[in-house]
């Protein structure tokens, strides 16, 4: 006999179920896209790796020192403000909170597989960028060079903050476009919010004085590779009915 207070859950987990299947967009469309979002995140590997080569033999650049001395030169109260609001959630048990309800929604809406590589993105790439900061062991900045707004601890490429937003936000982006369709507020919302993440946490990052332009650059090239190697995966796990439900 079913317990009457579970009813209204139940009919909520129903809806929110149909909803997401009603969005989703067809299979052929999903795999046309995200093979060619495949081939422009994987070329960046090179590019990464000849910067990392380069900011190991140049901890301090005159380039990186006037990139972050040009943003800084904005006094206003508001963009400070702004990146302080953007860099947070990295900063603090936000993000990794962040990732672990996502991974239960998703779950919940009978997206499986797509719960699972949003976790496995978030944890893959924090193991990769603990490794990558002591095989580079760049110094962060330092009040010498530029205005530190808000000390971090270790080292600085490439940047801890830039890869994990690539790696929960940017994720979720792709489903975004991949997964569903239609201009439906809580998509569109999703897209906005995601982007702005990604997009924002770069340039926060230099402007706080906890990371070197090139250390973010560094970032968004190596998350951009992990990304496009995750939906690749995705793909193949997708074709194969891997933790699709059936029915």
């Amino acid at each position: 006999m079913s317990n009457p207070h579970q009813q209204p859950v139940q009919s909520l987990v129903e809806a929110t179920q149909q909803e997401a299947s009603k969005a989703r967009r067809p299979w052929y469309y999903v795999g046309h896209v995200a093979r060619f979002l495949f081939i422009g995140y994987a070329i960046q590997i090179l590019l990464f790796a000849a910067l990392a080569s380069w900011v190991h033999q140049n901890p301090v650049s005159p380039l990186d020192v006037t990139i972050t001395r040009e943003l800084q030169e904005h006094p206003a109260s508001w963009v400070r403000v702004t990146m302080l609001v953007i860099s947070y959630p990295g900063s603090s048990f936000v993000l990794p909170l962040l990732v672990v309800t996502t991974v239960i929604l998703f779950w919940v809406v009978r997206l499986r597989l797509e719960a699972v590589m949003i976790g496995s993105l978030s944890l893959v790439s924090a193991v990769l960028n603990a490794l990558l900061k002591v095989l580079v062991a760049r110094p962060r900045p330092d009040a010498h060079w530029v205005e530190v707004f808000q000390t971090a601890t270790g080292n600085s490429f490439p940047s801890g903050h830039v890869m994990a937003y690539l790696a929960f936000w940017g994720l979720l982006f792709s489903f975004g476009i991949l997964l569903f369709r239609g201009v439906r507020w809580w998509r569109i919302t999703l897209l906005i919010v995601s982007a702005l993440f990604v997009v924002l946490v770069g340039p926060s990052r230099v402007y706080l004085g906890d990371h070197w332009a090139s250390d973010v650059l560094g970032s968004y090239l190596i998350g951009g590779v992990l990304l496009g190697v995750t939906l690749w995966l995705y793909l193949q796990l997708k074709q194969r009915g891997i933790l699709t439900p059936k029915g």
